[in-house]
Parts: C-alpha cells; structure tokens; sequence
C-alpha cells in the first residue's frame, strides 16, 4: 500500500563562450546573516585537519525544523537545535574531538536518525533517541573501528539487508615513515551481518576527500571516489566501483577518470535525461561531467562553472573548492550550485582571499557568479556547507563551516522567489528513507543519497524550485525498482509518500 501524507523543462547544457565567469546583479538571490551561537564555533587543528571540517543536516527530534551537527577537529564537535525563526541553541553531544565530519542516516533499526562521525582516529556511531539526545553506539552495533584517518563517507541498502552497507575513505596513512607523499591509506567497506559488521579492504586508495554511493550514467548504483592528487602524486585517479559486481570500472566500461586534487561530490540531473550530471571539486578548475549515454564528457569551459580564480577579493592565483552542493536557491525552477571555497592553510600558489561561489543557472542552461550580490562571498578558508530550509519557508538557508573562523548561517531572503515543493519518502522496515530511490518533479530527477559534498551531508525531505506553477506531476522508482505511478502534487507545501 501507497499513500501521500501531506502538510501545509531545463535547457539542454550548450551554453556560448564566455570570455571570463559572468557575474549575476539585479535580480540575483539575496541572503542576510544571522548572528548567534554557530559564529563562535571553529573547524581548528594542525595538518590533520586541513581537510574535513563538515555539517550534517537532520531533523532529530521530529519538528520539521532540521539541527546542524558541526565537526570541531581539535575543538569539540557541536549540535546545535533549531528552535525556529533561525534560532539555534547548543545541543549536548558526547565530548568529541578529532572530528572531520558526519552523515546522517539510519544505522540500527528503530526509525530515528543516527550520526556517522568521521574521525582522525576511531570513527563513531551516535545513536539517535529521536529528541535530539545521541549516545555512542559503536559497540553496540558491532561497528569495527581503527586508528585511520577518515576523510570520506556514503552508505547504500544492499537488496535484503536490514542495515546499510558503509564506505569510508582515508587519507594519508600516518603510520607511513615514507608518507605523507605517496603513502594514502586503503578504504573501508563496512557490511551488516548478524553479530554486527565486517570490514573489507577497499584498494587501491588515493586519498579520498569525498565519496558518493549513487546511479551512474548506466543506471547501475556505483560508489564514486573523489580523490586528492597532492598526496597520491601519481599513480591515480578519480575512481567509481560498481557496487553489485564489487569491482571498480575501466576504460572497457567506459570510464577514464581524470586526476584532480578532488575535494567535493554533487551530482544532479541538469538536462531531464534521468542521468546525474556531476561536479568535482578542486584546487583550480571545478570539473562539471555532462553525463551521456556513452559514459561523462567535460562540460564547455562557457558553461560557467569551472570557477577557477577568484571573482573578487584581488586575488588572481587559483581557487580552492571544497564542498559543492546542487540546489535551487531561488525556485525559478532551475537548480543553482554552491561552492564553498578556502585556502588548504598556506599554499603559496593558491588565492588566500578566495570567495565562496554561488551559481545560478540560467535558461540556456549556463551559470553566473552571484555570491557577491548575494551576500555569501565569504573570504574565510571555508570547508564543509549545506543549502537547506532552515526556518520553514520554502526558501533554501546556507550555512558555512570554516576553518580557523567561525562558522557563517544566512537566510535567504530572495524576494519573489518562486513556488516550491517537497517531497520526503517513508517505507516501512528496512531503509526506512528509501536511499536509492529516484523522484521524478516537473521533468527533474533527483536521488535519495548518502554521501557527496565535503565531509557532511543532509537527511532532509527532497526540493524543487518551480517557478510560477502551482502544482507539478511527481513520480517516484523505489530502490527495488517497483515504480509509483505519476501524481500531482500542490506547490508550496511539504509532502510525504508512505510505503507500507
């Protein structure tokens, strides 16, 4: 059984050349900052914690109003509440320190939120109790730890499984005495069984900085892994593994990946053709992958978002990209992209004053800077991000972590932004969230993930920007391929699909 429980055509990506990024002004989203207790939280720590520095998002007490958990590093890690009205209190948390970052997900099986806490050190599991009250439920669900260093994190339901499969990525293996050069550690997968989970070795490894458990551009859920080219050297590349066959994918299988300093993951599909288009962040060019029927192709340089130095600030040496994020920030019905941006520590040959970037998508399918006009072109060494609807009101917030500063929360204020709806799946049993589904609005598709971004991601209900229609026709694949007929849904308003 199916019900809705309900509460109160994109241009194809051929865009002509630019002669530099063009910069968005009169009629660009507006955001405003909001003081309070996150401007006193700061990402801090020597190298270990040059990396990492990520916010997860998550409703963990039930109001419809989503909590930010914040990775500290060598400061403690923070949960801050939503009280509403963008106003957030300190949360208790466990004392954690050492913290890059977290995901949230459902990690045992009593339907409320858990935390995934990426470590330099042990990782571990908080359990949620659906008040926003988390424990240390490592042992508990037979989570086998280690001493390495974890950057990178996504989780997907294998077909039978009660619990989600994890993959954590590490860095530098610091017990190397020839590293840090050349001496990136192996990943992890985590497999749920009886008496808890099972590690297996995931090699060769990179040096992940993100990781993303999605479709690929066949159709087949693939683990994508976004390495770090500063510390492999040589050797490697962007790497995908096909999760059903447990092996990772070659130029036979139509992939190449390129070698980056990869930071960042966001995937979305820009063109309608059901394919997750996806951007790849790094130090100089941000690599957009038009995704096609015969594998990924580069996007034109005039597209806009290769965002390669700088757009203010005086500063022309090469950008720094860490988180990327897909979003519709002023529901014109076109989805934008956020990067957040920021010196390693020191590079000399990298822009210290580099600004965060907003894109926003134009009709021809070609983006424009409006983070100044905006007013998030924030000049801190930025980190982790997330674009979500903090106060309720359709619009999608921002909210920054930096390292060595404090954290940055803003609202969007964007006058006459248009319609919107929201769409949170819900089946009975395992995978409670339905990870892995695909939801099809107003011809856009967008997938139930875990994973991507910088060190941090969302649990919260799916968004779409719909311009001026007050209603739009929605259709959802569920992970085990049974396939929701097409409704119509209300603008304006969140709703719900149960699966019982």
């Amino acid at each position: 059984m199916r019900h809705l429980a309900t509460c109160a055509a994109l241009a194809g990506l051929v865009a002509p050349p630019l002669a530099g990024q063009s910069v968005a002004g009169e009629g660009a989203p507006r955001f405003e900052p909001v003081a309070g207790p996150l401007a006193e939280h700061v990402y801090s720590g020597g190298w270990e914690h040059f990396v990492g520095g990520g916010v997860a998002v998550l409703d963990c007490d039930g109001d419809a109003l989503p909590e930010l958990f914040a990775a500290g590093g060598e400061a403690p890690a923070a949960l801050f509440l939503n009280q509403g009205g963008m106003d957030f209190v300190p949360g208790a948390l466990p004392d954690l320190k050492g913290v890059t970052g977290a995901y949230p997900l459902h990690l045992d099986q009593d339907g409320t939120l858990d935390l995934y806490v990426m470590r330099v050190g042990p990782d571990l599991a908080l359990l949620g109790d659906g008040a926003c009250g988390f424990r240390d439920g490592t042992a508990e669900i037979g989570l086998p730890t280690s001493e390495q260093w974890s950057t990178a994190f996504t989780a997907w339901w294998e077909p039978g499984d009660d619990r989600p499969t994890l993959a954590v990525g590490h860095y530098v293996d610091r017990s190397d005495p020839e590293g840090p050069f050349e001496a990136c550690d192996s990943n992890t997968i985590l497999r749920p069984g009886p008496n808890g989970y099972t590690a297996e070795v995931l090699a060769p490894g990179f040096c992940p900085l993100s990781m993303l458990a999605a479709q690929d551009w066949r159709g087949r859920p693939t683990l994508r892994i976004s390495n770090d080219r500063h510390y492999y050297v040589r050797g490697g590349a962007e790497q995908m593994w096909d999760i059903a066959e447990r092996r990772f994918l070659t130029e036979a299988d139509g992939w190449d990946g390129p070698m980056l300093w990869g930071m960042g993951i966001a995937a979305r599909d820009l063109t309608g053709d059901g394919r997750d288009e996806v951007m790849l962040t790094s130090m100089g060019d941000q690599l957009l992958q038009i995704a096609g029927p015969e594998g990924y192709s580069a996007a034109p340089y005039g597209i806009g978002t290769y965002a390669t130095r700088p757009f203010t600030g005086g500063d022309g040496r090469p950008s720094t990209g860490w988180h990327a994020e897909f979003g519709d920030v002023d529901n014109d019905g076109r989805d934008d992209l956020f990067i957040a941006k920021g010196n390693v520590d020191q590079m000399p040959g990298m822009a210290m004053q580099d600004p965060n970037n907003l894109l926003m998508q134009g009709a021809d399918g070609s983006f424009s800077e409006a983070a100044g006009a905006a007013g998030v072109a924030g000049l801190e060494r930025s980190r982790g991000a997330a674009l979500a609807d903090l106060d309720g009101d359709g619009r999608r917030d921002l909210v920054v972590v930096n390292r060595r500063a404090g954290m940055e929360l803003y609202r969007n204020v964007t006058p006459e932004a248009g319609n919107w709806l929201t769409l949170a799946l819900d089946q009975r049993g395992a995978n409670p969230r339905a990870v892995g589904a695909r939801i099809r609005v107003a011809g856009r598709e967008q997938e139930v993930t875990i994973g991507g971004g910088h060190a941090g991601g969302s649990a919260l209900p799916l968004h779409w920007g719909l311009g001026e229609a007050m209603e739009a026709e929605v259709s959802v694949t569920w992970p085990d391929g049974t396939v929701f007929p097409p409704v119509t849904l209300k603008a304006n308003r969140a709703h719900r699909l149960i699966r019982e």
